[in-house]
């Protein structure tokens, strides 16, 4: 099992409801969360982006030079980055981190003009992420890489240094049926939001059928869960904070909407509360993303939902809640102890 946390590089405080605000983004701050991690035992911690924040991979490289045994799970979009450019830089910083970096392919919509990309439909967005994955394996791994595909290009392309143990683990996300058909193929894990268990369950079974009939050659689809816990001492008090903050959120009015932040939000017509403690409400009035639905209780409640997603095949955990550092602590003195045992 897994266990990774969230750190936010934002450029603006208040960030999900952190009440931290001064040098809420200083290096000494996110450095501070990246060592508590360490100390608490989490594996690590994913680093988000868009345009807009500070550059995620900047930001890991800077953490990894302060700690020991922290991972930065480093969020990149394909429009961002050239495909060499990427296998170069993530192989480098983790040859001199001692193996510590993972990659998180992001294919959601970004301001992507403002850095001069842009992408068609959702056949070609889904196409190029998959051109991507496949070719920066390639880079890792082999010498003298010519590839000339339909959105990259590469020729007689050598990565020096190697990554340093094995190639940098790639996560993805996407709920599309497009999505779906990279991850099956070129993912090593598929991230999955918080969903009740009987979606989950859907959707490893039909990506494990998929990976067969679309022939993958890796080793087999590893999968993930990304959610907000919110861990109180007792259920009563984790429920009443949840509903005291849902209370003074503000609705979200996204006129589009991923796949999987639609099957997110539709979740609160199932009901207020699935599978005994998955809180949808937050959704309605502003969760999104990780923050649509939350995983509420004592840390025996949400060590007993997280340990039933792992009885589905859910190997990898990337939990938050806010505020950040406070809930490394928390959570890594009372959640992470009873996952581990």
């Amino acid at each position: 099992m897994e266990l990774l946390w969230y750190i936010p590089n934002q450029v603006l405080p208040g960030h999900r409801g952190d009440e931290v605000t001064a040098d809420h983004n200083s290096l000494d701050t996110l450095t501070a969360q990246a060592k508590a991690l360490e100390t608490y035992g989490w594996g690590g911690a994913l680093l988000g982006t868009g345009w807009g924040r500070p550059d995620t991979f900047t930001v890991a490289t800077a953490l990894v030079a302060r700690t020991t045994t922290f991972q930065p799970l480093i969020a990149t979009r394909p429009g961002y980055w050239r495909p060499a450019n990427f296998a170069s830089a993530a192989a480098t910083l983790d040859h001199i981190s001692g193996g510590r970096v993972l990659v998180n392919i992001v294919s959601g919509k970004d301001n992507l003009g403002a850095y001069g990309d842009h992408e068609g439909d959702q056949a070609h967005r889904y196409g190029r992420t998959r051109e991507f994955m496949y070719l920066i394996r390639r880079l890792w791994t082999e010498e003298n890489v010519t590839f000339h595909g339909e959105h990259f290009r590469v020729d007689n392309s050598t990565v020096v240094p190697r990554p340093l143990v094995r190639q940098p683990r790639l996560y993805f996300g996407g709920a599309s049926e497009a999505a779906e058909r990279v991850a099956a193929t070129e993912a090593d894990v598929q991230l999955f939001w918080g969903e009740p268990l009987d979606g989950v369950h859907e959707r490893i079974e039909r990506l494990k059928k998929l990976s067969a009939s679309l022939g993958r050659e890796h080793a087999p689809l590893e999968f993930g869960l990304r959610i907000t816990t919110v861990v109180r001492d007792t259920t009563e008090q984790a429920w009443a904070d949840a509903r005291a903050r849902v209370a003074v959120m503000q609705a979200d009015h996204n006129p589009h909407p991923s796949v999987g932040q639609q099957r997110l939000l539709d979740l609160s017509e199932r009901g207020e509360i699935l599978d005994e403690n998955l809180y949808t409400a937050p959704g309605k009035y502003g969760g999104g993303g990780a923050g649509t639905t939350w995983l509420v209780g004592s840390a025996e409640d949400v060590a007993r939902s997280l340990r039933r997603y792992a009885d589905l095949g859910i190997t990898h955990f990337v939990l938050s809640d806010t505020p950040y550092l406070t809930e490394i602590e928390r959570q890594g003195e009372t959640l992470l102890p009873l996952l581990r045992n």
